[in-house]
């Protein structure tokens, strides 16, 4: 396994799940973290945390990755010690409202547009240039089983998440020639706050998506991300789909009833 210790990961939505728990692994493999996110006291905690238990460096900033400027200048003003990323994971997504179609919030619509496609184009616009000038990196792309398959009321959402595969693959096309890999890891159900915020804090209608089935946790992610950067130089995991052995597919799922006594 390709030693980590004292390369630098970007990792954007790392206030919780699958974040938090991506910036866990690779600090646990001697990585100095730039970490990113909307909630600033979340992410200090997560740094503070991270530097006590595995005395490594974290660089911690509170950002919105959907203004474009705003991503341009933090990378522009990094210190000297943290511009050369070698990892990004573009995790920060959302998803906003089950309604159909014909009923759902244009506001909904133009938070998961902006996060999940404008976000993530941001970010590797303007990390990319300096991976290629170096001839080494690896981006990590956050998908989901959205992308591969629509749903009632999904739209939109899965829309996105078929962006995130096509720009996954247009990317790999355009930095052919080079030593940088390009990985997409599309998870099926995760328990972590993402079905919250898809309910706007309805803490019942959240815990009833994960009742009855195992989801994956957001620690198999993070797994899944240590395998593919860690692979030989010559080995790109494009695409990794990820499901819990409960779910067949994104609207498949086995739920096991109580029996009652």
């Amino acid at each position: 396994m390709a030693s980590l210790i004292n390369k630098i990961a970007l990792i954007t939505g790392a206030s919780s799940g699958i974040g938090a728990a991506c910036a866990e692994q690779l600090a646990a493999q001697g990585m100095r973290l730039i970490l990113l996110a909307r909630r600033a006291e979340n992410l200090n905690t997560i740094a503070t945390q991270l530097r006590n238990k595995y005395k490594i460096a974290v660089h911690p900033i509170a950002i919105d990755i959907t203004h474009h400027q705003a991503v341009q200048q933090m990378l522009l003003n990094l210190p000297d010690e943290w511009r050369e990323i070698d990892i990004l994971v573009n995790n920060a997504g959302l998803a906003a409202g089950i309604e159909k179609f014909q009923q759902a919030d244009v506001h909904d619509w133009e938070a998961m547009i902006n996060t999940n496609i404008k976000g993530l184009l941001y970010m590797t616009r303007y990390v990319l240039p300096e991976m290629i000038s170096r001839n080494r990196g690896h981006i990590i792309n956050i998908g989901s089983v959205a992308g591969h398959q629509t749903y009632v009321g999904g739209s939109v959402y899965c829309a996105t998440k078929a962006a995130v595969n096509r720009i996954n693959q247009g990317l790999r096309l355009d930095i052919n020639g080079t030593a940088i890999r390009v990985t997409s890891i599309d998870p099926g159900m995760v328990e972590s706050e993402f079905s919250m915020v898809r309910f706007k804090g309805d803490i019942t209608r959240a815990k009833q998506v994960y009742q009855g089935m195992t989801p994956l946790r957001p620690e198999d992610i993070a797994d899944a991300v240590l395998y593919c950067i860690t692979r030989p130089a010559h080995v790109n995991i494009s695409e990794m789909i990820m499901y819990p052995t409960d779910q067949a597919a994104a609207t498949m799922v086995h739920r096991r009833t109580e029996k009652a006594e």
